[in-house]
């Protein structure tokens, strides 16, 4: 395992058991932003970095008993509280990392990915790696419950330049990796991309 693949695991095991509890209001705003996913009931989706699994259940619902729903986590802690939470009722949870999926090119209609991109150790390889396993015409969410602003105050520290989420930053790092960014929303609510997978 490579060291960023360690630093990730050691991050979220930390914080796994009382991860959903940390976040209560979150239900919401994550069924919102998979609602503008578009998904259709048959329609096959990845949840990638999928956590403690708070989207799978709206994704389930999206694509309905036809359709397909994977949860992919590095952290085994995680996985474990997604089936502790009985999100596996939801989805097949499979520990990957995204870097390097288990899944055939063009298996997939979408994937949504909740405070997904900043913990990619090679974004733009990464990246790639998601538009491999989704169709041509298919869709990318990256997503988070609150906007960049805001998740910077709650960490104290400022937003910097730098940040992959600014739109001068991620409009072209995901034109290179494959997908072109359709809608970009920013707000203290929350922070969601939308993109489509280039033929």
């Amino acid at each position: 395992m490579s060291d960023d693949q360690t630093r990730v695991q050691e991050f979220f095991t930390a914080r796994a058991a009382d991860w959903d509890s940390r976040f209560p209001d979150d239900g919401p705003a994550y069924a919102a932003a998979v609602a503008e996913l578009g998904l259709r009931p048959g329609d096959r989706v990845l949840d990638a970095g999928c956590g403690t699994g708070r989207a799978l259940p709206p994704l389930r619902a999206a694509v309905g008993p036809s359709g397909v729903v994977l949860g992919a986590d590095l952290t085994p802690a995680m996985l474990r509280e997604a089936v502790r939470a009985g999100r596996d009722r939801d989805a097949a949870l499979v520990l990957t990392d995204v870097a390097a999926l288990p899944l055939r090119s063009h298996a997939l209609d979408a994937v949504f990915g909740a405070g997904l991109i900043s913990h990619l150790p090679s974004p733009a390889e990464n990246l790639r790696e998601l538009a491999r396993v989704v169709r041509p015409g298919g869709v990318l969410a990256l997503f988070h419950p609150i906007g960049r602003a805001a998740l910077a105050a709650r960490h104290g520290r400022p937003l910097t330049p730098d940040d992959l989420r600014a739109e001068r930053n991620l409009r072209p790092l995901l034109a290179g990796s494959g997908w072109r960014l359709m809608s970009y929303a920013d707000e203290d609510s929350r922070f969601l991309a939308l993109a489509v997978r280039e033929d």
